[in-house]
């Protein structure tokens, strides 16, 4: 085993945070909280969707309607 020397007792014991390490964190923050907006967002909408859904009937579908070819003009 080695001695430490005095560099080594004061050093410090995880690297300091680069520029670059940073800026990726500060992305990443942003990334994160636009994506739980997002989130909470598509789950009130959801909700609201439901929630209208189920207060209204569901409409009568309409009768198809039989409509006759028309013939093509010359002929008959």
């Amino acid at each position: 085993m080695t001695k430490p020397s005095k560099t080594d007792v004061f050093k410090d014991p995880k690297p300091k945070e680069t520029v670059m390490d940073k800026t990726t964190r500060a992305a990443w923050e942003i990334l994160d909280d636009e994506t739980e907006r997002r989130e909470v967002k598509t789950a009130r909408l959801r909700k609201a969707r439901l929630e209208r859904e189920a207060g209204t009937p569901e409409p009568a579908p309409k009768p198809a309607r039989k409509t006759s070819r028309a013939k093509p003009a010359g002929e008959t």
